[in-house]
């Protein structure tokens, strides 16, 4: 047996995709799916603010696409936003301050929905946390999960139409946060029945360390593909 580490790339089968937007652009990205059998449900990942460094490759979200498609039989559909590069390339376009990026979030959600990949979660970090609010709302979308939500684009109002969805909202929310924390996050995800707000002590914004990835992609596992939960430390 060996140990899951930072470094490790599990077997799956990685194909780059590209995603056409309502308005016109072009998206660059990458699908990965278990290698020896049909994925159980899918991620789609939408990254941290691109203005400051976030991309598809930000470290979660790759590690994400490294390891659940093996571990978990899930599939990772990670993409660039408008004016976003990453190794994969960069999707034509400029930052939309999280307005026409609605159009990108649309276009992953088609592109899942063409190729028939089941049960679609949204998996936002950040800002990728207030696209998921904003603009999943999708009948295709069966729920989310929020990596250090600050909600500032996204309002009560954003808050009060994802109560009326009625999709689950998990909202993953470091103790020791830059923008929200766990007692603010309890206090403004009330106004969504549904939500679930769980604090992870001694976490920061960017859930740097492996035994904090362990955490994030633990809780994923556990609402999207419980019966892979808990993940394994090691593989043979």
């Amino acid at each position: 047996m060996a140990d899951i580490r930072a470094s490790t790339v599990l077997p799956a089968r990685r194909t780059d995709i590209e995603l056409q937007t309502a308005d016109g652009l072009k998206l660059v990205g990458e699908l990965a799916v278990p290698e020896d059998r049909p994925p159980v449900a899918t991620l789609v990942c939408l990254h941290p603010l691109p203005t400051a460094e976030g991309m598809m490759d930000s470290h979660v979200l790759r590690k994400a696409s490294y390891r659940l498609p093996a571990l978990a039989g899930l599939a990772v559909l990670r993409f660039n936003t408008r004016g976003t590069t990453s190794a994969r390339g960069t999707s034509e376009g400029e930052f939309g301050e999280g307005e026409a990026e609605r159009y990108d979030v649309a276009a992953a959600l088609e592109w899942a929905e063409y190729h028939d990949l089941p049960r679609t979660w949204l998996l936002g970090w950040s800002f990728g946390t207030e696209l998921a609010l904003r603009w999943g709302r999708d009948p295709l979308v069966e729920g989310a999960i929020l990596l250090s939500p600050p909600l500032r684009r996204a309002t009560d109002a954003d808050l009060d139409a994802w109560a009326e969805f009625g999709r689950p909202l998990v909202a993953l929310v470091p103790e020791r946060d830059d923008y929200l924390r766990p007692p603010e996050a309890r206090e403004r995800f009330k106004r969504v029945p549904q939500a679930e707000v769980v604090g992870v002590d001694g976490a920061k914004h960017l859930w740097v360390g492996e035994p904090y990835v362990r955490t994030v992609l633990n809780e994923i596992v556990k609402r999207v593909a419980p019966e892979a939960y808990p993940l394994p430390a090691e593989v043979p």
